[in-house]
C-alpha cells in the first residue's frame, strides 16, 4: 500500500517556448531584427524541450577532465567533454551565435544573435563561454588583415567541428582568450610573459597564464609583453604544418560555478605566436575582444534573470498555500511583479546595446561611441542584479528550490561569474568615469538618449536632472559606483519609459527612480498593476 500520493506539486517546466517573452521580441524589433522571431521561436521551442534540459544537467554533472598525457607518455593537454556539451555546442555554432553575425550583412544580425544567446543561454550558460569570445574575437583579429584573411571565414562558420587539427583543414573554428596572470589579475599591464621575435615573422611566448577558458578551443588571443611593450598575439593550439602548439594545460579550475565549461592555467614555453596589432598596443588591441564579450556578460546576465523568474512563476502558478495558489496572494504577487520589473528592465538595456553594437560596426559613430558608454554601464548594473534576482526566485520555490534537480541551484552558482568576467564592478565603474574624461562624445551620446524620454515622467525627469549634477562633482573616483548605478537606471527608466507598457514603466519609474522601495524585492508601492505586469511575465 501506498503511504501517500503526490499533490501539490507544479508539473516539469517543459514544452514551452523559451523565446516567447514580450519584452524580449518588442526589443529585438525595435533594434532592427524582427526578421529573425520565427529563428527565434523555433531555437525557443527547443530550447524548452526535456532533451536540451537533460544536455545541461549532465554536462554539468559531467565535469570537463583534463588529459596532460596519452598512455605512451606524451604530452597531450586535451580536455574531455561529455556528450551533451558538444550537443550544446553545435546548436549554438549551427544557430549563428558564435562569429556568424560579422559575415551576415543584414542589418539587425548582431542584435538577432544577441537574442538568440539570450534565448538558448536560459538551457545552459557555461557553454557560452567559448561561444561568446568566438564572437568577440573577430574585431580584435582584424588588427591584422593577414590573419584575419585566414581565420575569420572559420570562426565565422556555423560548423561546430571539435578536436585539435590543423586550423585550415576544419570546417569551424573556436577562439579563446588569455589576459590575466596570477600577480595581476585585472591589472593586465602587470603581465610577466614574455614574447620573443623568432625572425620570422613570428614570436615566441615563455609565461603562465592564471585564468584561461575555454582551453579546447583552436585559438586564442594572449597579451604578452614584447621589445616594445605589452602586445597582442595569436595562438593556435595546432600550427599550420600539423603540429601541437606547445599550450601546456597545469590545472583546470575548480569553480563555484560555470561548471561544465572547462577554465585552466596554460603554460608557454617557446609557444608559436602571431602578433596582432603593433607592438606596445596590446590593451588597445584586445580591447575589441573585450568590449564584445561585456556586451555579452550584459545579455547573460539578463537570460540568467529570465531563466530564474520563469521557474518562480511557473512554480507559483501551480503550487497552493493557505487556502489557495500562490499566484493569488497579494505578497507572491508583489514579489513576482518586483522580479518581472527588474528582469525586463535588465532585457530592454541588453537589446539596446546589441542595437549599438549593430549599427556601430555598420559605420553609425553617434551609435558607436553611445555603446562605448553604455556597455560598460551596462555591465556593471546587470550584472550585479542576476545574483538577487536569481536568490528571490529561489526563495519563491522555497525548499524545492534548494534542490539541484530543480535547476535553480546552477542558476545560483552561475549568477556570480558576469559580474566578475571582463572586469569586476570596481573595475567598470572606473572604465566609465575613463571614458567620460577621453571621450566625451560618448557622454553627448549617453545624454541624449536618456532626453529621448524627457517630459514622459516626472520621476525619469527628475532622476536625470540628479545625475547631471552629480556627474559634475568632485571626488568622482570614489563615487564612480553610486555615479554609474544612477546612470544604468536613468538609461533604464529612459528605454521603458519610451518603449514599456505603462504598468511596466511606472512601476520601474516609482520605485527605482521615485524612491518607493525598499531594500529587498516585494516591495512596489500600492497601487501597482501587478495583473498587468505578472500577465507579460507569464512563460509562453
Amino acid at each position: 500500500m501506498s503511504t501517500h500520493e503526490v499533490v501539490n506539486q507544479p508539473p516539469p517546466l517543459a514544452g514551452h517556448d523559451v523565446a516567447a517573452d514580450a519584452a524580449l521580441l518588442e526589443a529585438v524589433d525595435r533594434e532592427g531584427a524582427g526578421w529573425a522571431g520565427d529563428e527565434l521561436h523555433r531555437l525557443g521551442k527547443l530550447g524548452g524541450g526535456t532533451e536540451p534540459q537533460r544536455w545541461a544537467e549532465e554536462a554539468n554533472r559531467h565535469e570537463p577532465r583534463l588529459l596532460t598525457h596519452d598512455r605512451y607518455g606524451h604530452r597531450i593537454d586535451e580536455v574531455e567533454f561529455h556528450p551533451s556539451w558538444h550537443r550544446l555546442m553545435d546548436v549554438a555554432v549551427a544557430e549563428g551565435l558564435a562569429g556568424a553575425p560579422w559575415g551576415d550583412p543584414r542589418p539587425g544580425a548582431h542584435v538577432a544573435r544577441a537574442a538568440g544567446v539570450y534565448v538558448w543561454s536560459q538551457v545552459e550558460a557555461g557553454h557560452i563561454c567559448p561561444i561568446s569570445m568566438t564572437y568577440a574575437v573577430v574585431p580584435a583579429l582584424r588588427h591584422n588583415a593577414e590573419l584575419a584573411g585566414v581565420y575569420e571565414p572559420l570562426l565565422t562558420s556555423r560548423a561546430y567541428d571539435p578536436g585539435l587539427r590543423t586550423p585550415q583543414a576544419k570546417r569551424g573554428l573556436l577562439a579563446g582568450m588569455g589576459m590575466t596572470e596570477k600577480q595581476g589579475g585585472s591589472d593586465v599591464r602587470a603581465n610577466s610573459t614574455t614574447a620573443t621575435p623568432a625572425g620570422d615573422g613570428t614570436y615566441r611566448l615563455r609565461g603562465h597564464k592564471w585564468f584561461t577558458s575555454a582551453p579546447m578551443c583552436d585559438l586564442f588571443l594572449v597579451l604578452a609583453q614584447a621589445p616594445a611593450g605589452l602586445s597582442c598575439f595569436l595562438v593556435p593550439r595546432v600550427l599550420p604544418d600539423g603540429s601541437r602548439n606547445t599550450f601546456r594545460i597545469q590545472r583546470l579550475k575548480d569553480k563555484l560555478g560555470n561548471r561544465s565549461n572547462a577554465s585552466s592555467e596554460p603554460e608557454f614555453d617557446e609557444t608559436v605566436a602571431w602578433l596582432v596589432g603593433a607592438e606596445g598596443q596590446g590593451v588597445r588591441t584586445i580591447i575589441d575582444m573585450v568590449a564584445m564579450t561585456r556586451l555579452d556578460c550584459v545579455v547573460g546576465s539578463a537570460a540568467g534573470m529570465r531563466a530564474a523568474l520563469v521557474q518562480a512563476l511557473h512554480h507559483v502558478r501551480h503550487r497552493s498555500a493557505f487556502g489557495g495558489p500562490l499566484i493569488g496572494k497579494p505578497l507572491m504577487r508583489n514579489v513576482c511583479a518586483d522580479l518581472a520589473v527588474e528582469t525586463e528592465a535588465a532585457t530592454a538595456l541588453a537589446l539596446r546595446l546589441a542595437g549599438a553594437v549593430d549599427r556601430g560596426v555598420r559605420g553609425d559613430a553617434g551609435e558607436r561611441a553611445f555603446g562605448r558608454l553604455a556597455v560598460a554601464v551596462g555591465k556593471f548594473w546587470v550584472c550585479k542584479r542576476q545574483p538577487a534576482v536569481v536568490g528571490e526566485a529561489l526563495e519563491c520555490l522555497g525548499g524545492n528550490g534548494y534542490v539541484e534537480e530543480s535547476g535553480l541551484p546552477r542558476l545560483y552558482r552561475d549568477a556570480p561569474l558576469n559580474s566578475i568576467w571582463e572586469g569586476s564592478g570596481n573595475v567598470q565603474a572606473l572604465d566609465v568615469l575613463r571614458a567620460l574624461r577621453r571621450e566625451p562624445g560618448s557622454l553627448e551620446a549617453f545624454r541624449a538618449e536618456i532626453a529621448a524620454a524627457a517630459g514622459a515622467d516626472r520621476r525619469l525627469d527628475e532622476a536625470a536632472a540628479g545625475l547631471t549634477a552629480m556627474l559634475g562633482g568632485d571626488d568622482l573616483e570614489s563615487q564612480a559606483r553610486r555615479v554609474v548605478e544612477r546612470m544604468a537606471l536613468v538609461l533604464q527608466g529612459s528605454l521603458l519609459v519610451r518603449h514599456a507598457p505603462a504598468a511596466v514603466a511606472d512601476a520601474f519609474c516609482a520605485s527605482r527612480l521615485g524612491g518607493d522601495w525598499g531594500h529587498t524585492f516585494g516591495t512596489l508601492p500600492a497601487g501597482v498593476d501587478t495583473a498587468a505586469l505578472l500577465t507579460r511575465a507569464m512563460p509562453g
